[in-house]
């Protein structure tokens, strides 16, 4: 019965540090220390992502290009979207958006791509549009036409000697009065907004190892754009995609949550690659000029997840049939 209490409250106080999931947390002596690894934990997590394997194109005994939509609503998926709060007391813990945006602003990430065939290039100037919204409400509109003359002053004229000659010249009035901060609409996209991520990726059977694999390629998050937040049937656009390949070591720096041990955080490479996760296709590498799913299979929701899941079972028996004759 001792030994049984005992494990009970031992699990208690392991779960009441669950949401700190920081390193040192049971060396430190005052909270100060949680979170600062020791020399030796600095050596021994000095580690780099896992190579990816040369695969020489004529090892590829079948190819295809797959695109997938990861819904962060799933349970599943949660660690790629928990926490929304950039502000989190646990320091190793941010979402995956906010690990991109945030690597995409100060440099560190440049392979991002208006498209899913990286076309064009994309910096975060060039899609600041899509972040920040900026907008007068009707109130603060009527506000400056009662107070027109304040906001928009007329110019005056002056007489100015130019040589031997005066000349009239007009001198733009600077505006007197500002609008007030509770007549503005200021929209700003954030983690919390993000509806889920579209990933590209490439199934390819190696001859040389008798094995089916799969290859990462690209990531999007999927989200409304800021003047769209808070609305109930506001379309959602792809932000940006990132050449999946470029970031992994970013990738293996940011920690996700793990749910069954969270002394041990997964990295999002790790996460990512090993696909622990859901997603369910809605475009193939195919004759049509890589249509998706949705063109053909048109209103019918039910169907389309049908046609994903014919994909992935095409896929799939492409390696099975390798093994029967």
């Amino acid at each position: 019965m001792k030994i049984k209490n005992l494990l009970f409250a031992a699990s208690a106080l392991a779960m009441s540090f669950s949401s700190m999931a920081q390193s040192n947390l049971l060396n430190a002596k005052t909270p100060d220390e949680i979170g600062k690894k020791t020399p030796a934990q600095l050596i021994s997590d000095n580690d780099k992502p896992l190579p990816y394997g040369y695969v020489h194109d004529r090892d590829v005994l079948m190819g295809k290009a797959i695109w997938e939509m990861i819904d962060i609503d799933q349970r599943i998926n949660f660690p790629l979207y928990y926490p929304i709060d950039t502000a989190f007391v646990g320091k190793d813990r941010r979402s995956l958006f906010d690990v991109l945006i945030k690597n995409i602003k100060n440099g560190k990430i440049t392979e991002v791509y208006t498209d899913d065939y990286f076309n064009t290039k994309k910096t975060f100037k060039d899609m600041s549009s899509s972040f920040t919204f900026i907008d007068t409400i009707p109130a603060g509109k009527d506000y400056i036409n009662d107070h027109y003359d304040e906001f928009y002053p007329k110019s005056t004229t002056r007489k100015v000697k130019k040589g031997k000659a005066w000349v009239t010249e007009t001198v733009p009035a600077a505006p007197a009065a500002v609008l007030d901060a509770q007549y503005i609409d200021k929209r700003e996209l954030s983690a919390q907004d993000i509806s889920g991520y579209k990933i590209k990726g490439y199934w390819y059977f190696d001859k040389r190892q008798g094995e089916l694999k799969y290859r990462l390629l690209a990531i999007c998050p999927v989200a409304p754009e800021a003047r769209d937040i808070g609305k109930e049937n506001g379309d959602v656009i792809e932000l940006f995609w990132v050449y999946f390949p470029a970031i992994r070591d970013i990738l293996h720096e940011a920690k996700a949550f793990n749910d069954k041990n969270s002394a041990m955080p997964i990295t999002f490479d790790h996460l990512l690659n090993s696909r622990r996760f859901n997603g369910e296709i809605y475009k193939e590498e195919n004759v049509y000029g890589d249509r998706q799913v949705a063109d053909y299979m048109k209103d019918n929701a039910q169907n389309q997840l049908l046609e994903s899941e014919r994909i992935k079972e095409k896929i799939r028996n492409f390696e099975s049939d390798m093994w029967n004759y």
